[in-house]
Order: structure tokens, then C-alpha cells, then sequence
């Protein structure tokens, strides 16, 4: 095995960031989106661990960019998933709301939680120890994780270098900036040399993040209308990334047909939907979220463009059998 050692690979989307515990008991955080499972899979062996060899898979939260190498790695190895409670019971039961995946419109293939995660639990690795921390916000299960001994923070997608998660206020609840801004004063009172989000490059400044992020926040507080769209478009531009860019006559029926879209015209700007499709979009182009090219609407984040082979299975909670998972 060598010299223990935490590894982090800096992913694309439409994955998120990996971190691989590279010890007597190799431990996996996050799993990527479904379509670039190979690529994972060739990650962790490329690191020098055997993905049979893993002893566990620990999610932060289980967005579809962060759990969808599960099903791949759990079917194949058999490998135990760990997750926070709410969220395990939520994915055990096959709940349609299950990772927010039909809200969303984001396929996630079957997986089970094997292991129940709580505020304080402890993960040993061998000769680590790292201690699971709930921290609510970007959703209720949202968990990170805290290594001691060399001040490492594992954050998911509570806050990133030069953002923070985007809140689910219709799925998460409405208090979602309250128990981010609670979830970061919390981990403001850890020792923290390095901090590892879930996109984005890592943190050698991770209290100077942690106050921007909470400084964010703060002003969100004060204009909840900016939650609505920092959320809109991070979803929207999500969406363009998994579908490789959408033509104009596409979007309309599509967005229409979105939970997420419906939600946030209705409620949060308090607009028929059809109202809101040009406002959305002239928004994506001015934030420079998206961008028009060959009559197409792509997303300007770099990405790898998912297989429509996988695309085209578009599994969902709803599709899920308890008789897919191993027992």
C-alpha cells in the first residue's frame, strides 16, 4: 500500500471533486456522476488501490454528481456506502425524492447505504481517523469530513474556493442559509490547514473561504431573491452540461416540464413559468453561466460530455427496485 496518504482529484463536471484515502482501509469520498464511472473506477486504480480493495464509499450528500459511480462500484465490488441517516433512509427505501433526482431532472442509478452516518461519528482508515460532522445547508443529509492530525477539512459542497452550494429551498427547506451559516460557524472553530470541496481547485486558505462564504450568506439573508438564482442557474447550467447544449426550441418544453423550473418561477419570483423561460435566459448569458453557439445554448463551465448512451437510461428513484440492490 506505501506511505498512507489522502488524494484528491480535481474532477470536470459533470462530476464532482474525489478524495481517496489511500490507507490499511482504503475509503472513497464520492463517486462522480454516473457517466464517468470508468473513469473512476481507472482513478482509484491509478492511485494504487484496487477498487475491491475499498473498504467503504462515503458521500457528503447525494446529489447525482456525487453518488453516481455508486451503483457501478457497488455492483461490480460490492462495496459498503456510507451516508448521514436522513439521506440513507431516503435512498433505502427507493423514496421518489430520493437525491433530488426527478426534481432535478438528473439520472442516478440504485445504490444502497450499508452504513448510517451521524454528527461525531468516527471513520477509521488505519492510521487516520476522520470524524463525520453534519453539516445542513446545501441539503439536510449534507455531511463533511475532519482528519485531525494534519488539519485536513473535507467539505462537499457547503463552500468552495470562489463559491458556495447552491440552496435547495422547495427540497432542503426555507432555514437552508441558516443551517449553512450555523454549518460554517461550526467548522470556523476546527484547526484547518487544507479544505477540499467538492468543485473547484483545494483550499490552502480554508478560514479565509469559510468567511467569504459566511459573508455570502449573510447578504442572502437580506435578499433571498439572490438564493433563487444563484440556485437557478447553477441548475440550469448543469442541465446544459448533461445534455451537451440545448437549441432554442428545446428549452421552452424542457424547462417546462422541470420541477426545479416550476418551483422557483412560481414561488420564488412569483411568475407564470412561460414568463419566466427569457428572463432565465437572458440572465444565464449575462451572468455568463451559458452562452450561445451554432444555435446553441452551452454551458461555459468546463466539462466532459456524458455518454447519450447512459443519458438515455434517465433511471430515477422512482425506477428503482429494492431487488436491485445486493442484499
Amino acid at each position: 500500500m506505501g506511505k498512507p496518504s489522502i488524494i484528491f482529484f480535481e474532477r470536470t463536471f459533470p462530476s464532482a471533486n474525489m478524495i481517496l484515502i489511500k490507507d490499511q482501509i482504503p475509503i472513497l469520498i464520492d463517486t462522480g456522476f454516473g457517466s464517468d464511472a470508468g473513469e473512476t473506477e481507472q482513478l482509484i486504480r491509478d492511485a494504487g488501490v484496487l477498487p475491491e480493495e475499498l473498504h467503504l464509499i462515503v458521500n457528503t450528500h447525494y446529489h447525482s454528481d456525487h453518488v453516481g459511480g455508486n451503483f457501478h462500484l457497488q455492483n461490480k465490488y460490492g462495496t459498503t456506502i456510507a451516508a448521514h441517516k436522513w439521506d440513507a433512509d431516503l435512498i433505502n427505501f427507493c423514496d421518489p425524492e430520493a437525491c433530488s433526482a426527478e426534481w432535478l431532472d438528473q439520472p442516478v442509478e440504485s445504490y444502497r447505504v450499508g452504513t448510517k452516518l451521524s454528527d461525531n461519528d468516527e471513520i477509521q482508515t488505519g492510521s487516520r481517523t476522520l470524524k463525520v460532522l453534519h453539516t445542513p445547508g446545501h441539503t439536510l443529509g449534507h455531511i463533511s469530513l475532519y482528519e485531525p492530525e494534519e488539519e485536513i477539512l473535507i467539505c462537499g459542497d457547503l463552500f468552495h474556493k470562489n463559491d458556495i452550494g447552491w440552496l435547495n429551498i422547495f427540497r432542503e427547506g426555507v432555514a437552508s442559509i441558516q443551517r449553512s451559516i450555523e454549518s460554517l460557524d461550526q467548522l470556523s472553530k476546527l484547526r484547518i490547514q487544507l479544505a477540499y470541496s467538492g468543485h473547484g481547485p483545494q483550499m490552502e486558505n480554508p478560514k479565509t473561504c469559510i468567511d467569504s462564504a459566511r459573508n455570502r450568506f449573510d447578504k442572502w439573508l437580506k435578499s433571498p431573491e439572490k438564493v433563487s438564482w444563484h440556485a437557478c442557474k447553477r441548475i440550469f447550467a448543469f442541465t446544459l452540461i448533461m445534455k451537451n447544449g440545448m437549441t432554442n426550441e428545446e428549452i421552452s418544453p424542457y424547462l417546462l416540464q422541470c420541477g426545479w423550473f416550476q418551483d422557483f418561477a412560481r414561488y420564488s419570483f412569483q411568475l407564470q413559468p412561460e414568463e419566466f423561460i427569457p428572463i432565465l435566459l437572458d440572465e444565464m448569458i449575462r451572468s455568463g453561466a451559458a452562452s450561445w453557439h451554432n444555435h446553441h445554448l452551452i454551458a461555459t463551465a468546463p466539462y466532459r460530455v456524458p455518454q447519450k448512451k447512459w443519458m438515455n437510461k434517465n433511471i430515477k428513484p422512482r425506477d428503482w427496485k429494492p431487488q436491485d440492490f445486493l442484499a
